[in-house]
């Protein structure tokens, strides 16, 4: 019967595949080997990153694989971690425990409001398009995590972890950095995005790594379009990855 039902699909132009098999998680659909799913470093960051998340799994497998991939690579050169969007801190936190933070002797600056999305930073087109409506919703249902005592507490375990509260970018004037080697943007709204990204590229190290958490997700359009710009303004270009995430190297 199987056989049978090959041919009737392949005659038709398609064919069948066991979806058993197939990866389907935050948008990602694909039969291709997931086997570092599998590996114990991975799933121990993994995990890490579910518990500073009070248990609850954001279900972002791949996209934590290439956030470790990337944090491996920026070890490699000179600088601090930065991360601008924290939240929960369920990236961060994947990241330090898979590169057993303590050792690596760099600061991890950690940089957020901790009280929600700044509503006078959407531009217009965001604000059509729902983006700021979103924002608001997934705040009032406690989705933005707003106790700064209790991120404080996720990060305890790591000497030379920054917790930084402030917008960006005005907070950014305020910190002494002066390389960065790795750079992760994870704010949801183009304004405070792009100006990170203008900020921090002449403070990041040659061979340095950028990661844009939403740059090619579904609905964030006008992120993926400001970003462009100023990358293309920086000399650069953006990487588009199918996790919806964007990828520069310095």
């Amino acid at each position: 019967m199987k056989k049978a039902l090959d041919r009737l699909f392949a005659a038709a132009g398609y064919k069948a595949f066991n979806t058993k098999k197939f990866f389907a998680q935050d948008g990602l659909y694909t039969l291709h080997n997931d086997h570092f799913r599998r590996d114990p470093t991975f799933q121990n960051a993994y995990a890490r990153g579910v518990k500073a998340s009070w248990g609850v799994d954001a279900h972002i497998e791949w996209r934590v694989h290439i956030a470790l991939w990337a944090a491996k690579r920026a070890l490699k050169v000179s600088g601090d971690f930065v991360e601008c969007g924290v939240n929960a801190g369920f990236i961060s936190s994947a990241l330090m425990q898979g590169l057993d933070w303590n050792s690596t002797g760099r600061c991890f600056f950690l940089i957020d409001t901790f009280a929600g999305p700044v509503a006078e930073q959407y531009t217009k087109a965001e604000v059509d398009g729902g983006r700021l409506r979103i924002a608001e919703e997934a705040k009032a249902a406690g989705a933005y995590v707003t106790d700064l005592d209790r991120v404080r507490r996720n990060y305890a375990e790591w000497r030379s972890a920054k917790v930084v509260q402030g917008a960006v970018p005005d907070v950014l004037f305020s910190l002494d950095i002066a390389s960065v080697a790795f750079l992760h943007i994870d704010m949801n709204c183009s304004y405070p995005e792009t100006e990170a990204l203008k900020f921090f590229w002449p403070r990041i190290s040659p061979g340095g790594v950028v990661l844009l958490d939403d740059y090619a997700y579904l609905g964030h359009e006008e992120q993926a379009n400001a970003m462009d710009q100023a990358a293309s303004g920086l000399g650069a270009e953006i990487l588009s990855l199918p996790t919806g995430q964007g990828l520069l190297i310095r």
